[in-house]
């Protein structure tokens, strides 16, 4: 996956995300993933996507996948390999950590510990 400039992607910020019900993917790392992550997210970290495209196909064709990491760099790398591999991809500027900022819920995988951005 190459570099890209992130002025020529689709971008929304956390605000600008639709109501309801959307498809955000995670591209972030199994231990940022685990520390904590959007409640629905679906989670393939960034270098596993070409190797993944069987579980990007089950996604809901009629709407975009807003794509979120951890700041907005690698997400805005997976949103132009989905786009160039035929996918309505949307980059999610900021990330986790605006989606944190701006109060959107988040959960973890360990009970015994409080959820956290990475």
């Amino acid at each position: 996956m190459s570099n890209v400039n992130p002025a020529e992607l689709p971008t929304v910020s956390v605000t600008e995300l639709p109501a309801g019900s959307l498809t955000l993917l995670d591209v972030r790392e199994d231990d940022e993933w685990a520390a904590g992550h959007a409640p629905g997210a679906v989670h393939i970290p960034l270098g596993e996507l070409p190797g993944r495209v069987e579980e990007l196909a089950k996604l809901p064709e009629d709407q975009p996948i807003y794509v979120v990491c951890r700041s907005g760099g690698r997400s805005a790398r997976a949103t132009a390999w989905l786009n160039a591999s035929g996918w309505e991809a949307v980059n999610v500027a900021g990330g986790m950590k605006s989606w944190h900022a701006e109060g959107r819920p988040v959960e973890g995988e360990n009970p015994s510990f409080p959820p956290e951005i990475l």
